[in-house]
């Protein structure tokens, strides 16, 4: 199990970061609004391996039979270490390409409120909420910590369709649950 997981996590934790990097260049061309759907689209391509991977697992190590347990561990494992990347991914750029995000983001929200007719108080409180965020995004480990769980909700709903789709139980065990019903 573990060359499977190991194989097919990095190849998404790959396609996360390569995805993630790609699209820096054009964050102002994307906007903030657009920029969360060209994001979570790349999580959904990258965790396909989810599908893969288990798959792999069940056609060439467990002989073709995988129960949901097993092809929802080997999913959730891929799925850790792809997030794994992300966040590293994340932090290097944050802390190292990104100095200004939260700044941006920031005005981006102010900008929303504004131009959606919000009082001056509720600018006010948005811009507070928004300071607390970048006091905690500029800690390493909470920022990882947000970061991990920017992916993780996507790879469970992947791993667990996925391990829906592809459990197979051994002809034996089709064979006596079909005697218990009949």
């Amino acid at each position: 199990m573990k060359k499977t997981v190991l194989t097919f996590g990095l190849i998404a934790g790959a396609m996360l970061a390569a995805f993630m990097i790609a699209t820096i260049p054009f964050m102002d061309k994307i906007g903030f609004e657009y920029g969360m759907v060209v994001g979570y689209t790349g999580m959904v391509l990258a965790f396909l391996l989810v599908f893969f991977g288990i798959k792999s697992y069940r056609d060439n190590v467990a002989g073709g039979v995988i129960s949901f347990g097993r092809a929802f561990k080997v999913g959730i494992l891929i799925v850790l270490i792809s997030s794994v990347c992300y966040v590293i991914t994340w932090e290097i750029l944050y802390f190292n390409f990104l100095p200004d995000f939260a700044e941006r983001y920031t005005s981006y929200m102010v900008e929303k409120e504004r131009a959606s007719g919000a009082s001056a108080e509720e600018i006010a409180q948005i811009v507070e909420k928004a300071q607390s965020m970048k006091s905690l995004l500029d800690n390493p480990f909470l920022n990882s910590a947000i970061a991990f769980l920017e992916p993780l909700p996507v790879g469970l709903l992947m791993t667990l369709i996925s391990a829906a789709i592809l459990r197979r139980r051994s002809t034996q065990e089709v064979g006596e649950a079909e005697g218990l019903t009949a």
